[in-house]
């Protein structure tokens, strides 16, 4: 325990620790019941204290986390994120596990390698992602999705953000940031149905300030590997 507090810093277990706590708190005040909400917000929200450091434990996390989000997901009809999460966030965690895992950061396997990511590489991610989009939003409407248009604007930053987590970028956890806030939208939409959803709205709220977090300390990591 003690080399596991050794690891991080006071500003990193401060924020973690806040973080926990209103998690906590937010699950006694508007839920008390879905426990599988609680573990999962839990198992997230160190995912991203781990992610921020670069450490592919973050990762291996986050296959967790997306397994349990996919179930909570489907209790309020938000196929749009149980697929997202299920079919292409904890596939491309796995992958990310396996690339963070095979680029350490000179042989540290607790920190990997930031990449640069070229001009001609981010445009074909841009068309990529347009496409993704554009069928997501057919299958969603498909299957008579939720607030359709957040679901969307979901598919497309998470993305955006487990493919430049896999491609070892800064950026993924800007693009992380970004779908916090639609995924914040997304379950006040759904707290106005059922009060419990609140401890959800918290937990993206956590997890936006731990992404911000995380793309400062990668912004740092790759100024420090450069020199």
């Amino acid at each position: 325990m003690k080399k596991l507090f050794a690891y991080f810093s006071k500003m990193e277990l401060i924020l973690w620790s806040v973080s926990v706590i209103f998690i906590i708190v937010s699950f006694c005040i508007f839920d008390r019941e879905s426990y599988l909400t609680l573990i999962a917000s839990l198992i997230g929200v160190t995912s991203l204290i781990f992610n921020a450091k670069g450490n592919p434990i973050g990762q291996a996390l986050m296959v967790a986390f997306s397994l349990l989000y996919g179930i909570i997901s489907y209790t309020f009809a938000y196929y749009g994120e149980m697929i997202t999460y299920l079919g292409m966030t904890m596939p491309m965690a796995i992958f990310a596990l396996i690339a963070w895992l095979k680029n350490p950061y000179k042989g540290n396997k607790a920190e990997v390698r930031v990449n640069t990511i070229s001009r001609k590489e981010h445009f074909l991610m841009w068309i990529a992602t347009i496409i993704i989009t554009i069928i997501f939003y057919h299958i969603l409407t498909f299957f008579d999705t939720t607030n359709i248009v957040p679901s969307t604007i979901s598919v497309t930053t998470s993305f955006l953000a487990v493919y430049l987590t896999f491609r070892r970028s800064p950026y993924f956890a800007l693009a992380y940031a970004a779908n916090d806030i639609v995924l914040i939208i997304l379950w006040i939409l759904a707290s106005l149905f059922e009060v419990r959803y609140i401890s959800v709205v918290v937990c993206f709220i956590a997890f936006l300030f731990n992404d911000i977090y995380g793309f400062i300390n990668w912004q740092k990591m790759k100024q420090r590997q450069a020199t």
